[in-house]
C-alpha cells in the first residue's frame, strides 16, 4: 500500500465521521460530485452507494436531486459564504413522496470538499401544520363562544335592569301605599 495523500486521509476521516451521524450526510467535491454519503442517506432516500458516488448531486435518483433551491444554495450562496445553516427545501421524490429538509453545508477549501447534512423535518412540518389548524379552529371556537357569552351577558344585564327597575318600582309603590294608609288613618 502506497503512501496516502493528506487529502485521501482527510476523506477517510470525513467518511468515518459521516458514518456515525444519524442524519443523512453527503460529501461533495468542488465540482458537486458525490464523494461519499453515510448509511442514513442511502436508507432515507432509497439510493445505492454504487449509483451515488462519483455522480453529480443533481443526477442522483434519475435527476430527482436537481432541485432549484438546492442549486441556488450550492452554486450561489455556498461559494461566497463558505457555509449555510437551516436552509429549508421541500421536494417530492418518486417512491418516497414529499420531503421537507433542513440543509446545512460547509465548504472545506483546503480539501476542496463540501459537507452537506440533511435533516428530514417532514413529520415535524406536518405536526406544525396540524397544530396550526387546530389552534386556528380552537381560536374560532373560543371567539364564537365568547360572542355567545357576551350576548348572554347583555341579555342578563338587560334582565337585571328590568328586575332592578321592578324592584325599585315595588319599593316606591309600597312607600306610596304606606303613605296612603297613613293619610287614610288620619282622616
Amino acid at each position: 500500500m502506497g503512501k496516502k495523500s493528506e487529502r485521501e486521509i482527510a476523506l477517510y476521516y470525513l467518511k468515518t465521521f459521516a458514518d456515525t451521524i444519524r442524519e443523512p450526510f453527503v460529501i461533495l467535491d468542488h465540482k458537486l460530485k458525490v464523494v461519499g454519503a453515510n448509511p442514513s442517506f442511502y436508507k432515507q432516500f432509497g439510493v445505492k452507494k454504487e449509483k451515488t458516488e462519483n455522480q453529480f448531486i443533481y443526477d442522483l435518483g434519475n435527476g430527482q436531486w436537481d432541485i432549484p433551491k438546492l442549486r441556488d444554495i450550492l452554486e450561489k450562496i455556498l461559494p461566497s459564504n463558505k457555509f449555510f445553516s437551516d436552509y429549508e427545501v421541500s421536494h417530492k421524490f418518486k417512491g418516497i413522496g414529499l420531503k421537507t429538509m433542513l440543509l446545512n453545508a460547509r465548504q472545506l477549501d483546503s480539501l476542496q470538499y463540501i459537507l452537506l447534512a440533511i435533516e428530514d423535518i417532514t413529520v415535524r412540518k406536518m405536526v406544525e401544520k396540524k397544530l396550526a389548524n387546530y389552534t386556528r379552529n380552537l381560536e374560532k371556537g373560543v371567539a364564537t363562544k365568547t360572542k355567545e357569552l357576551n350576548a348572554r351577558i347583555d341579555e342578563l344585564s338587560k334582565l337585571n335592569k328590568i328586575m332592578t327597575g321592578r324592584e325599585l318600582k315595588m319599593i316606591e309603590l309600597k312607600e306610596e301605599i304606606s303613605e296612603m294608609k297613613k293619610d287614610c288613618k288620619k282622616t
